[in-house]
């Protein structure tokens, strides 16, 4: 779930090619699952419970504009994590964004359901669509674009190899790195040292 309680400001972070990480298990009684036609409607459903958007209508206008016209990638880069009954409760995507017409390995929304989050969900899904991303394009340095009210998903990323961005960015993103500093202090001071996760592009 977002904290809209602090300033929004964005994040950008890296995970440099070669970088080690843990592939994490999902617990029992939880199976991954690739998109398929009609999981739109899903995926809509979860970025809306942890408020990316505030309309289902909404998420699933933006999914047909960014993300249908890649069908065959989809079946390939969208993974979701389904539960024995079948309800589908997180979801991330191994995805691209463009730099001078060359596609840049990033990871797209990830998102666990209020209900099913602090059960290792996060950890699990992030690992599984970092093995993907290099899968299926190589162990390249890839991005990530997230924000302030995200700072809880920050330390997973964190965790799995990435580090902040001190200045640079991919695709077409802002990099709020200064403002942002003082807020994940304040909500991740005390588990993580900020400036020693936060790097410059090089």
């Amino acid at each position: 779930m977002l904290d809209k309680s602090i300033p929004y400001f964005n994040i950008i972070l890296i995970r440099k090619y070669n970088t080690k990480y843990c592939e994490e298990r999902l617990p029992k009684w939880f199976h991954y699952e690739s998109f398929k036609s009609g999981d739109e409607v899903h995926w809509a459903e979860i970025e809306t419970s942890v408020l990316e958007f505030s309309e289902e209508s909404e998420a699933m206008k933006y999914f047909d504009r960014e993300y249908l016209k890649y069908k065959k990638e989809l079946s390939e880069r969208c993974i979701f994590i389904t539960t024995e009954e079948g309800q589908k409760v997180g979801t991330a995507t191994a995805w691209w964004n463009t730099r001078n017409e060359i596609r840049v390995p990033s990871i797209h929304w990830v998102s666990i359901k209020p209900d099913y989050q602090n059960m290792g969900l996060g950890k699990s899904i992030v690992s599984k669509v970092i093995k993907t991303s290099i899968e299926l394009d190589g162990d390249k340095d890839s991005f990530l674009h997230t924000q302030t009210w995200s700072y809880h998903a920050v330390g997973i990323y964190l965790q799995a190899g990435y580090k902040i961005l001190r200045d640079g960015t991919f695709g077409k993103y802002q990099n709020d790195y200064e403002a942002a500093l003082p807020y994940l202090k304040e909500k991740m001071g005390k588990r993580f040292s900020i400036e020693r996760d936060t790097m410059t592009l090089s």
